[in-house]
């Protein structure tokens, strides 16, 4: 086992044994939800751009599968998705929804804690915690998606939080490392605290290159849990869910400071935060998967990309003499 530099912790992978229903036409995109009406008072445009809540526009499902594990994650590829468990990863043919094959981890370990995966080329990188236990303990571990064996592992130890998911972006690694408002039962104290949940941008050899934090008005929304999923689509902007609530926050890296950009929010029918996954496998028809943990079901979705625009504020402004603040 390969020893990564001190780096995350983390957890939750998700799981779906699948039985389709019949695969949807791609339907229209939707018309966007009302924008939110503006505060009484008229504040200066750079405040504004950090303060107002961005637009919220539907997703419109395409199809479904009855999944008896999905209870943590999903991850996919051009033939195959793959449901994530805490022990578990099945794969599932995406024509007909028949599992395949499943890595099943024994009950006494090493696997504990799969909270969520992507599939880089012919491997699957499953994010791996050993949540709830004190301290956080993370590492990504790898699977052959033809044999569904497991092939390598790259060992966190305790770091910046417990690592929730992972993916793949230009040119490098990103993770999320989440921590939690929820009390521990070990110290009796919040199990890392909602707000020091990291995006981290990480090399080849999984180690930091730059890391993000998330706006306060998301982790509001995340607590006392936290960012189970994340997935780069096809927009070039990272996708966030939380633990919990059926939505999807669509993000950008800052032009200055250390906070993501926070650009929309997605809703998402029957789907209850978790790991998510976009299928970037076809980019002209590239969708999006998430699951519905109580009711055991696979979802995709078309997300309605042309509605979702950069604001053009920039948060600040060049000023001339007899402009100067003072």
């Amino acid at each position: 086992m390969r020893k990564l530099p001190t780096l995350i912790a983390a957890t939750a992978v998700l799981a779906a044994v699948a039985i389709p229903s019949a695969s949807a036409v791609r339907p229209a995109a939707p018309a966007p939800a009302a924008a939110p009406a503006p505060a009484a008072a008229p504040a200066p445009a750079a405040q504004a751009s950090a303060t107002a809540e961005p637009p919220s526009y539907p997703a419109t499902q395409l199809t479904s599968y009855a999944a008896f594990d999905a209870n943590q994650a999903i991850a996919v590829d051009a033939k195959y998705f793959y449901a994530v468990n805490n022990r578990t990863i099945t794969k599932h043919d995406r024509r007909t929804g028949e599992p395949l094959l499943q890595f099943a981890g024994d009950a006494a370990g090493p696997f504990i804690h799969m909270d969520s995966g992507v599939v880089v080329g012919s491997k699957l990188y499953a994010v791996h915690s050993n949540y709830s236990d004190w301290p956080m303990e993370s590492s990504i571990e790898v699977f052959d998606t033809k044999t569904m064996k497991h092939i390598d592992s790259y060992s966190f130890g305790i770091y910046r939080g417990s690592l929730t998911w992972l993916d793949r972006h230009d040119g490098a690694w990103w993770a999320g490392f989440a921590n939690y408002d929820e009390i521990s039962d070990e110290t009796g104290e919040p199990y890392g605290q909602t707000y020091n949940t990291q995006i981290v941008k990480l090399n080849d050899k999984f180690e930091p290159l730059a890391s993000y934090t998330i706006p306060k008005p998301i982790l509001d929304r995340f607590k006392p849990m936290s960012n189970s999923g994340g997935s780069w689509g096809p927009d070039g902007r990272l996708w966030l869910t939380g633990h919990d609530l059926g939505e999807a926050y669509v993000m950008e890296l800052p032009t200055a400071g250390a906070e993501l950009r926070w650009i929309a929010t997605v809703d998402l029918p029957d789907v209850q935060g978790q790991g998510i996954a976009w299928d970037r496998s076809n980019p002209r028809n590239p969708t999006f998967w998430a699951i519905s943990r109580p009711n055991k079901v696979v979802h995709t979705f078309v997300m309605p990309l042309d509605l979702i625009k950069t604001p053009t504020t920039k948060g600040w402004q060049v000023l001339g003499p007899g402009q100067f603040q003072k």
